[in-house]
């Protein structure tokens, strides 16, 4: 989870006034692996734990070496990304491109990658090096016979200016300047966008403003209408506003994958070991049947495997499913 992403999020909500019991049809529910702490256990265990507790595919926000060394042979889908501090070379060089690919994705061909995400929250001056980079990616692992492997990039919740009700929504101003861009790349090469979608940090800035049982998919009932359809959470309200923005912007027919959700389990206003059950529970439950506008699986990645010690004290630091001697946080089905 990206420092803006966290911040930018709240100014979004002002806007409001063992997996073995994963629902049938999911395409897939992974788990985000952040190494923001030195008390971490290492890559070879922690690609146990995934296997033991059968958590099929893995986001890594940058190519670790050990990790990934780890991961050979393992069958777990792999999320790699090329972090945001890489931007500028990838995309003005098609060899700082073809030189990535090679050594950290053709260095391990043993390792299941299923995509190479370019850039997480992208925002300001950056984004324009954002689709370049994308093209060249692409065009490297195309060169390397790895064409299979795709290329998207990760943005935030905030750069929706408009989400609720769903229908009507958009991107913000400067989110709508770059994102014609990068959908049109995502419809040609037929890859989904990538977005982090956290009902906690909307909930959070002003819980005066909204139920919590809306963030925590325990309403008991419809809280949002939007002309016939009627929306009972925050998350899928959330996803289809993307569908609907995304539309706007030459994005139609472009899939949506939920790259980062979750609910943390201390260090803010109703961040519980309790809650973060609850959320993360019918959150797993509930993306094998998708949204009333589109229904069906919801690729999903939980945020995250582990507490992360090293991040800005608070609520930053308690999103972990596990602590490192593998223990559960919290009881969950798995």
């Amino acid at each position: 989870m990206a420092r803006r992403g966290v911040a930018s999020v709240f100014a979004l909500a002002l806007l409001i006034g063992a997996f073995a019991s994963i629902p049938k049809g999911v395409e897939s529910i992974g788990v985000c692996y952040g190494m923001s702490a030195n008390n971490l256990p290492p890559p070879k265990t922690v690609v146990s734990m995934f296997k033991y507790n059968k958590i099929t595919s893995m986001r890594l926000y940058a190519p670790d070496k050990a990790a990934l060394q780890a991961l050979g042979g393992s069958g777990i889908n792999v999320v790699v990304g090329a972090p945001n501090d890489m931007l500028a070379s990838l995309a003005t060089s098609p060899a700082a491109a073809a030189a990535w690919v090679r050594n950290n994705i053709q260095a391990h061909p043993s390792v299941s990658f299923q995509y190479v995400v370019v850039g997480n929250e992208v925002a300001g001056a950056p984004t324009k090096y954002l689709v370049p980079a994308m093209e060249n990616v692409h065009s490297a692992l195309a060169a390397a016979r790895l064409g299979h492997i795709t290329v998207t990039t990760s943005v935030s919740q905030a750069i929706l200016g408009v989400w609720s009700p769903p229908s009507q929504a958009r991107f913000t101003g400067e989110a709508a300047a770059f994102m014609g861009y990068v959908m049109r790349f995502l419809a040609k090469t037929r890859a989904p966008l990538m977005a982090n979608i956290y009902p906690y940090l909307a909930w959070a800035y002003k819980p005066s403003a909204m139920d919590i049982r809306y963030a925590l998919f325990t309403a008991p009932g419809p809280v949002i209408h939007d002309g016939p359809v009627a929306y009972q959470n925050l998350f899928d309200t959330t996803v289809d506003a993307f569908y609907a923005a995304m539309e706007k912007h030459d994005g139609r027919g472009v899939k949506l994958v939920v790259s980062e959700s979750g609910w943390p389990s201390a260090g803010g206003v109703a961040a519980t070991p309790e809650n973060a059950r609850v959320y993360n529970q019918h959150l797993i439950d509930h993306v094998g049947r998708g949204t009333p506008r589109h229904p069906g699986p919801i690729e999903t990645y939980i945020f995250s495997m582990f507490n992360e010690e090293l991040k800005p004290k608070g609520v930053e630091q308690h999103w972990g499913l596990f602590y490192p001697d593998a223990k559960h946080i919290y009881p969950i089905k798995f």
